[in-house]
């Protein structure tokens, strides 16, 4: 599938229905804007062409709300919007169907959630470099915890679209071992993410 001559790309997953926070998750208020927002500042800032936001859960919502970001910051262009129809599946089928998206050429993927909100930008050069030097794939450290986003190398892709479940690329990620690229992180925004309407406060 990915020969890994040509660009990265991100995934945006946005399809959850976010039953723990009571429904409509990705389009609460935060910052001036919404939730969703701060996962597609980080990809767009992240070093690729295509940013793939995968819909799915309040999937013409959630599609307006990236549209409406894409077109305030001038990245109309590189916005690539889809929705999972098998989206209650879990996190395997939203990531499947991003994966199906990605260019034939990608050199890897940054797979971003769209309920983490306080990604910073600094990390994200730095796991583009650990991909390119050679890493299979890279993920943020903070405080012992590997965190998100994780970029997926141009070997891998072809698992993204076998996977299943609700754990997206966990395992694939788990089965590298000492091979994944460990990328310091500035702080705990690798980390952070909404559950619940009070995590808002974060």
């Amino acid at each position: 599938m990915a020969t890994g001559a040509g660009e990265f790309e991100a995934i945006v997953l946005a399809a959850g229905a976010g039953s723990r926070f009571g429904g409509g998750k990705l389009l609460a208020p935060w910052m001036g804007g919404v939730l969703l927002d701060g996962a597609l500042a980080a990809a767009f800032a992240a070093p690729v062409g295509r940013v793939i936001v995968v819909t799915g859960a309040d999937g013409e919502a959630v599609a307006a709300a990236a549209r409406a970001f894409a077109q305030r910051t001038g990245e109309t262009e590189r916005l690539h919007v889809v929705h999972a129809e098998d989206h209650a599946q879990g996190m395997g089928a939203s990531l499947r169907r991003g994966a199906a998206e990605l260019s034939a050429d990608c050199a890897g993927v940054f797979v971003l959630l769209g309920d983490m909100p306080r990604v910073p930008h600094s990390v994200l050069a730095p796991l583009a470099e650990a991909v390119r030097a050679g890493a299979p794939a890279a993920a943020p450290l903070f405080g012992g915890q590997r965190g998100h986003p994780a970029l997926i190398g141009a070997e891998l892709l072809p698992g993204l679209l076998a996977l299943t479940g609700d754990a997206g690329a966990r395992n694939i990620l788990k089965d590298l071992g000492e091979r994944l690229a460990r990328v310091a992180a500035p702080d705990d925004g690798v980390l952070f993410d909404v559950d619940e309407r009070g995590d808002l406060q974060g």
